[in-house]
Order: C-alpha cells, then structure tokens, then sequence
C-alpha cells in the first residue's frame, strides 16, 4: 500500500513539474517570460498545497521511523500512513497547479503586476523556508502525537464499533491497565509488518461492512502473538506461585436467594515444583495438542514433552481417527490457551448476577431477585434499546403484580436492581454484533465451559492403552468447601462475612 502511494506521488509530482517546465507567462506590459514557478507563491491557494504536501511528506518521515523502535505501535496506525496522509499530500498536489493557474490568470489579465524577478525569487525562497520549518515542528508533533493516540486502549477499542464488545468487556477485567497492542501487536519489525497487513484488512472489513459477526477471537483467526513474546514478558513462567485461596460465592434461585460459598486451594506450583503452572509450563516441557474447531474446544491429540526428564507421550481421545488427526491443525500449548480471556472477561447470566448480589449492587433481600434477574437478562432482545426498556420494566412488573407489598416499600431498591441487572448485559451481550451469552468461550477452570476438561476429561488414552490424561481432582485444587452456608473453613482463615 506505501509503495502505490509513492508511485502515485511520483506520478503526480511528474505531471506538475512537466507543467511547470513547459509553461510560461507574459505580463500585460510584454516583459520577458518568467517561471510559473515564481507564481507557486503568489495565490493563496498553490501555497496551502505546497504546505500540506510538505506537512504530508515529512510527517510519513516521523511516523514510519516511530513504528520500527521497540514494541510496535497500534495496527490501526495504517490509517494515519496509508489514509490520512496520503489523502492529505495528493489534495496538496491538486490544489497546487489550481492556484498556479488563477495566478497565472490575474497576471495575463492584467490584475496584478509581476513584480521583480528577485524579489518573486526571495519571496519563493522565504515561503518554502518558512513552511518548512512550520511542517517539521507540525509534523513532528502531529505524528509523535498520533502514534501515541493510537497506541492507547481508547483508539483500539472506540474508534472502531466492532471493537466494542471487546472494549467493555476490557475496562472490566484485571488486565484493564494493559495497552491492547502490548498483547495483540508482537516486537520487532515482523511484528510490525503483520500488524499493518492485519490492520489494512480490518479497515477493508469495515469499509465495506464485511467483518464476522460476532467478530473472531485474536486466537481464532490465529492472529495473537506467541506468549512468550508478550504475557512473559510480565509474567516469568518459571517463578513459583505456590497455592492460592479461591471463593466462589453463588446464590440459590430460591424466595430468600440464599447464598453459599465454595472453597478450593488451587495448587497453582510453577517452575520445578509442579502444581497446575509447573506441570504445564515448567522447565524442559513442551506440549502440543490439535484442536478440531476454530474456538478449540474440542482437542483429540496431546503430545506431551520433557527435555529435561526425557519423559515423552502421546495421548489419543478414545473416539477419535488417527488419520483424522494428522490432518488438524496443531499448536504448541502456552499460556492463553488456559488464559484466554484474561483481557476480555465475558460471564454467564447466573454468574453475572451472583458477582452484582455479592457486589451488593443489587439487594440480594429482594425476593427471588436472582431467579427473575437471570431470566430477564437471559431473554433474547433484538436491539440494546429494546434491553435498556424491557429489563428493568420487566423486573418492575414482576414485583407489582408478585410482591406489591414489597413493590410499594422498596420501589427505589428495585430500580437499583434494574440498572444493575442492565448493566450487566450490556457488559456481555451486543444483539447488533451478535455477541450474546457464552459466545466466548472461557477456558479457565471447568464449571462454565469444557476448560480443563478438553483434555483432562480421563477419555485421552496413551499408546500403552492404560495412561490417561488425569481427571483427578486433588491434581490441581483442594476442595475446603462446596456449596456450604457460611462454611467453617472462612471462620478458620479469618474471611468469612467478606
């Protein structure tokens, strides 16, 4: 795209100093011919040209250099190189030779006289000096300035609608602070490269309204960059983690929507001392698997590989055609393939509303409130305006025509509760980008999804036909509590009531 941009350039630029070659004018007063290209200066508007086709050219010069240091920037800043400024230096060519020609006009009629050859020369010379100067500090500035803009989660996720699902659901997870092109945008020039290919395709998407809907995940459309190259940058795969404390707080669909609690001890390891992280990633350990669908979810072959103990197995789901699955794709296991939606956090209704019950945005005293909740915001709406009306009137109506006694009483409570149960679905559901609940799958964990389960399901059978992939629950956690009212375990650790 940069290389047809500067050969239009070069054409364009060919044909105006051919004009200004082959033309010349003759004042009313017949004195000798003189360069039009004295006239350049002499019409307001063949100096806006000149000036944005300098602006245009020497921004290119600071924006490209910008995109080569370190980590590169956004992939949408194709639309600066290869749109905006393009778009910019060839409305300077066009405006050049049009304000050449109404000079040229007003001088032939006699409506202004040619003055002296030096001193149309200094005025020339002082013209392009002085914008020079004006369109190195402008461009300068400009460019730094919109690399940078660019750069921000803002950009990646508001300047583009399709981008929006993906964009709320960022502001809420525990990377928000993260800038999208430090995990979607690899180092390097490669990096840079593909960026601008994935960015060129994506603004061609959406000019003529050809993107999926709902759009695909970075690790779908095999586009994420290895993790290596970014998570483990932050986060060293060797450290050890040891274990880690897990509450999961739910609430019953019953009248009182009675909460319980579930706690584990996740052996989170890492490095040499096992655990889920050390098993996985540890040092020496290689794991491929072949995944039979784009979302990978469904993964028949495992090849396990240890370095550093030799140790090396091959683990085959029990159903599944050896043939069949030669012919998939395969990938080498790294962290999001566990992690894949630490960025973008998508939830189920029930989950959804037993975070805004625990949150206490929603008064879990409110009767069945979880019940009603989820299947308000689980109905299917056709726009998001139609959900900003049905949902909270829903939930009104439910407690006019069931409980009008706690209708008449608690009116301001309920419509807190509307707002929030709202809130979230349109945190996790876009009807107009077709995004609605579970169309991202969470592979943390095994409670919503298959997760852990694609392959530790006790169904991958090694050649030895008796190992299997372990299912056995005390590999990676230690149940404290499922389901409990106020388990004693919280009492024990000094967090119960949080």
């Amino acid at each position: 795209m940069g290389a047809l941009f500067w050969q239009r350039a070069d054409h364009r630029l060919g044909r105006l100093f051919q004009f200004i070659r082959e033309e010349q004018v003759v004042n009313a007063n017949t004195e000798p011919n003189r360069p039009i290209l004295i006239l350049l200066a002499s019409h307001w508007i063949s100096m806006l040209g000149a000036f944005l086709v300098t602006l245009a050219g020497i921004s290119w010069l600071f924006a490209l250099p910008l995109n080569f240091k370190g980590h590169v920037g956004n992939p949408y800043i194709g639309l600066l190189l290869f749109v905006a400024l393009p778009i910019l230096f060839f409305a300077g060519l066009a405006l050049i030779p049009v304000g050449i020609a109404l000079a040229k006009r007003r001088v032939t009629q006699g409506l202004t006289s040619v003055p002296d050859r030096r001193v149309e020369w200094r005025r020339v010379a002082i013209f392009f000096v002085v914008t020079t100067g004006a369109n190195v500090v402008i461009g300068s500035q400009l460019s730094y300035r919109a690399v940078q803009q660019m750069d921000t989660v803002q950009f990646c996720g508001q300047s583009c609608h399709v981008m929006k699902p993906e964009f709320t659901a960022h502001q809420l997870a525990p990377h928000r602070v993260v800038a999208c092109v430090d995990c979607h945008v690899a180092p390097g020039a490669s990096g840079w490269v593909e960026s601008k290919i994935n960015g060129t395709r994506q603004l061609k998407d959406v000019i003529f309204n050809s993107y999926p809907r709902p759009i695909e995940s970075a690790m779908e459309s095999n586009r994420l960059p290895p993790s290596a190259e970014t998570c483990q940058q932050c986060h060293d795969s060797g450290k050890l983690i040891g274990s880690r404390l897990r509450i999961l707080t739910e609430y019953n669909s019953d009248a009182s929507n009675s909460r319980t609690e579930t706690v584990l001890m996740m052996m989170v390891g890492g490095g040499t001392n096992g655990g889920i992280h050390g098993v996985h990633m540890g040092p020496g350990v290689h794991i491929r698997y072949a995944a039979q669908d784009k979302k990978r979810q469904t993964i028949p072959w495992v090849d396990y590989r240890n370095s550093e103990t030799g140790a090396t197995r091959t683990y085959m789901a029990s159903a599944a055609n050896a043939a069949a699955v030669r012919a998939l794709p395969s990938f080498e296991m790294q962290c999001v393939d566990c992690h894949n939606r630490t960025a973008h956090t998508f939830e189920l209704p029930g989950r959804a509303v037993d975070g805004a019950l625990a949150a206490s945005r929603i008064s879990a005293s409110l009767p069945f409130i979880k019940k009603t909740g989820v299947e308000l915001i689980n109905t299917t709406y056709q726009s998001g305006e139609q959900a900003q009306q049905k949902i909270p009137a829903g939930l009104m109506a439910f407690y006019k025509q069931n409980y009008p006694e706690v209708f008449s009483k608690r009116s301001a409570d309920i419509q807190t509760a509307g707002q929030a149960l709202l809130a979230v679905y349109n945190q996790n559901v876009f009807p107009d980008l077709k995004v609605t609940w579970g169309t991202y799958p969470n592979n943390l964990g095994h409670t919503d999804f298959p997760g852990c389960f694609r392959c530790h399901d006790g169904n991958h059978v090694a050649a030895d036909k008796t190992t299997t992939i372990p299912q056995d629950c005390t590999v990676c956690h230690q149940i404290l509590a499922v389901q409990e009212t106020s388990p004693p375990i919280l009492t024990t650790l000094g967090v119960a009531n949080q």
